[in-house]
This record gives structure tokens, sequence and C-alpha cells, in this order.
């Protein structure tokens, strides 16, 4: 077990380790040197590295797949062609929507970005046939190098790629997130919030819509503005994964939410939502669509700012009927702080990293700001299994997870390695039950009062064994 303590701020500098110990600088030398383009051992151009069951070595979905470098596939590749925005991203043929909306929604806050992408990143200057992406896995910001070598069939990308076909910043970040998750098979099916905690190493918030408080509309605006990532989707039974509504909207699909605004029409306002489509296309068909009337009342000036009927999956709707349509709202916040706040607290992070099968309990203490002790402290608690994905051929699946805390009783406050007995915790009441989801992580808010508490995680089914990492978010 490890454990670690810091303070959390807004975007700041991350210090990264090569992953499997590959040093970006050190490789591309020695290509430079040797004039050879870098050929990624750890995650060659090779079957294994697609997938394992749908795009397995004998499955009909790769055959005729060549990897190719995109100076084979354009005369003049470019890394980031005119910025990096969320139009340049338009999924493959792979099931990763949601690491799509995420990508998407990435752009928008051009300062994590920068950080993800190193834009500097190019085919001329110093060009060796290897790119490097920082991503965050599990507690550590991680360097991931890849070579170019992309897989196509018949000379396209068979994966996610730009609209400008000369540029590959996307294709090639698709690339190291499915390195580290062992496969781009392993990418298939999730929830956007994944990429965006693995993006950021932020952390992350859920709201049900048909149970939206009514200030969510203010929630959204301010956690735009403050550089949160948001995404949603439309539930539906397996049988209906990407089933297209009569508005035109797909169902378990995953979306970017990329702006909400007030627009003036008449005497009164509207509360628009922009959302986008990985896809690219296949837009909302209802009010406030591209071409609906209701953008006549719209002076042309502010259409023009909201670039209201641009072909490319990016649609407005109201806010009344983003409420109806969509099922659930995610909301990726790169500090603690609830987006509902206007100010910026300072946090503390624990962070505990175990398997499940030993129930360890990890002790905290919540120290009072207010006078006489009688203030609570806003808690943060996120659970993550670790690695499940890259497991993925071997059959493993999210467990059910969750958490509970109880307080410490008296007579044990103040002891370090505190551990509550089978016999103690059944004579006692958690004062917080988790959610239980088949998730990668499972995170709530909650209010306490100062004192000592154990959390103790747990999986639904008994004697299942995975690894978590378990973070505490206490504001100061």
């Amino acid at each position: 077990m490890s454990t670690t303590a810091s303070t959390l701020g807004r975007v700041r500098a991350r210090a990264s380790v090569p992953y499997l110990d590959q040093d970006f600088q050190v490789l591309r030398n020695r290509c430079l040197s040797s004039g050879q383009l870098f050929r990624d051992p750890a995650f060659p151009a090779a079957p294994e590295s697609l997938g394992f069951d749908e795009l397995g070595p004998t499955s009909p979905k790769t055959t005729g797949v060549q990897w190719m470098r995109p100076r084979d596939l354009c005369s003049n590749p470019q890394f980031i062609a005119g910025g990096a925005t969320r139009t340049d991203i338009c999924q493959g043929s792979l099931g990763d929507c949601w690491l799509m909306a995420a990508i998407a929604s990435l752009t928008l806050n051009q300062d994590v970005l920068a950080q993800v992408i190193y834009p500097g990143q190019s085919f001329t200057e110093d060009y060796a046939g290897i790119f490097h992406f920082q991503l965050w896995q599990y507690g550590q910001w991680v360097d991931v190098v890849v070579d170019d070598k992309l897989p196509t069939i018949n000379g396209k990308l068979l994966f996610v790629q730009s609209a400008d076909r000369n540029e590959f910043w996307t294709a090639l970040l698709e690339k190291a997130y499915a390195k580290v998750n062992g496969s781009y098979e392993a990418l298939k099916g999730g929830c956007a919030i994944e990429g965006f905690e693995d993006f950021t190493g932020g952390i992350s918030e859920r709201y049900q819509l048909s149970e939206a408080p009514a200030n969510l509309f203010r929630v959204m605006k301010r956690a735009l503005k403050r550089g949160s990532l948001l995404s949603t989707a439309i539930a539906g039974h397996v049988d209906e994964a990407e089933e297209v509504t009569k508005e035109q909207l797909v169902k378990r699909h995953a979306y970017s939410v990329t702006a909400a605004v007030e627009v003036h029409v008449g005497a009164g306002q509207v509360q628009l939502v922009r959302l986008r489509n990985p896809w690219g296309h296949k837009e909302w068909s209802g009010a406030w669509s591209d071409e609906s009337r209701e953008w006549s009342s719209v002076p042309p000036q502010v259409k023009a700012k909201l670039n209201h009927c641009a072909d490319d999956g990016e649609f407005w709707m109201s806010y009344t009927d983003f409420k109806e349509q969509y099922s659930k709202l995610e909301i990726c916040n790169l500090i603690p702080d609830a987006p509902s706040h206007s100010r910026v607290g300072h946090w503390d992070l624990w962070q505990f990293e175990a398997t499940f099968r030993s129930n360890r309990q990890f002790l905290i203490k919540l120290s009072s700001k207010g006078q006489g002790g009688t203030r609570t402290c806003s808690v943060l608690v996120g659970l993550m299994q670790k690695n499940v994905r890259k497991q993925k051929q071997l059959g493993c699946h999210f467990s059910n997870i969750g958490f509970a805390i109880y307080p410490v009783p008296k007579e044990y406050a103040g002891r370090k390695g505190v551990h509550l007995s089978s016999e103690a915790l059944s004579r006692m009441r958690a004062v917080i039950r988790s959610e239980q989801h088949p998730m990668r992580e499972v995170c709530q808010r909650f209010e306490l009062l100062p004192g000592e508490y154990v959390i103790i995680p747990s999986t639904h089914e008994p004697n299942q064994e995975s690894s978590f990492l378990l973070r505490v978010f206490c504001e100061k």
C-alpha cells in the first residue's frame, strides 16, 4: 500500500515518469543519430496491438489492415493543422465514442490540452517517427511514447481521424491511449469521464438529469468557464446501443457538452446547450437545431458568434430539451470545488492503493475551520478500479464497487494504524454508504463533521480481488 498527500491547485506543471521506462528524448536522439525511424517494441505495429476478439488476428474486421506512417498517407502531414479544435475528432470504426467525446472536450481548455499533446511536435523538425503524450494513470502522470505507424485499410485510417486529412494529433493520441490500455479493442465501450480523468487527473461528479437540481444550468456554465470537461448520454438497453431516435439523437452514445449560454429572444431569454457528436455528423433535428426556425429570432451577429450552422456533428438545443432527451451529465473538475461555488478553495488530497480482497481500512482526519468545531467539512471521495481495460482480453470486467465511511470510536481517537474489527463494525452505523456501480470509479461528495473516520472500500460480490486507487479530497 502506498499513501501520498498534497495540496491541489489549478492547472500546474506536471511531474511525469516515462511509461515503461521509455524516455522520449533518449529514443528520439538515438533514432536521429542512426537515421532510422522509431519502431515501438512495447506497442508494435502488429495484430496484438489491434485487439483480441472483434479486432483479433483472425477477425474479418482486421483483414487487409496495414500499418502506415502519415508520410505514406499524404504529402504534407502535420501534427496540428490550424490549431487543435473539437472539430478535429471524427470517430472511426472503433466503438470508443466516450474517448472521442473526452478529447473533444479537452480542446476547450488549451492549457490542459497543451500539457497532454505537446503541440510543438511535427513531421519536419527533428522528425524521427516518434511522438509522445502525457496521461494520468491511477495517481501518476506518465509520458507515453508511440511510433507513428497507424492502422489503415485501403490507405485510409481505420480509427479516429481529423476532418483535415493531413492532421494526425488525434490518431496518435488515440494510439497512446490504446497503448496504456493494452490494445485498441480494449477501448471499446466506456464513459467519457474515464478519458476526462486520464487527461486531467481531475475528479468527477455525475448528475441524473431526471433529478437535476434547480441550478444545474448555472453549474454547467460555471464548470465550462473554469475549464471543467463535460459529457452526456442517453440511457438505453444494451440492444439499443447507437440506436437513433426520431430527433436524430443516438442512444448509449457519448456526447461532449461544449457550451451553455443564454440568448435574448424577443423580450425574454432562452437557455441553450451546445453538444457535439464525436461521429462528426448525425445532429439533433428539433428546436434550435442548425436550420430550425427559432434562429430567425436571433440577431445575425449573435448567430455568427455561436456558429450555429456548422455541419460537423455539433449542434444547439434548449436546456429544457436537453434535460428531457438526455439521461445523465458528467463533469470532471480540475480541482474538487463544486462547480456551483464561485470561490476557489484549497484542498488536501490523500491517495491510497490496495486490493479489494483485503477490505483495507483507511484513516482520515478532518479538521474544523469554524469556531467551536461545529462547521462541517466538504469531502469528495473517489474509488477507482485499476487496469481493468488492460485485462479485458482475460475476460475481466468492472466490478460493482462502493465504499462506507465510519466514525472512529472515541477510545481509538488519535491512534495510528486504527483497524476496526468485524465485531466493532457490526455494532456501528456507517455515516456514509456510497452508491455502488460497475464502473471504473464511484465518486461522491459529502459534508462531514470534524473528526476521525475510516473508509472501507468493497465490491458488491464477496471474494472479488482487484487493485484500486482511493482518492479523498478534503477542503482545507
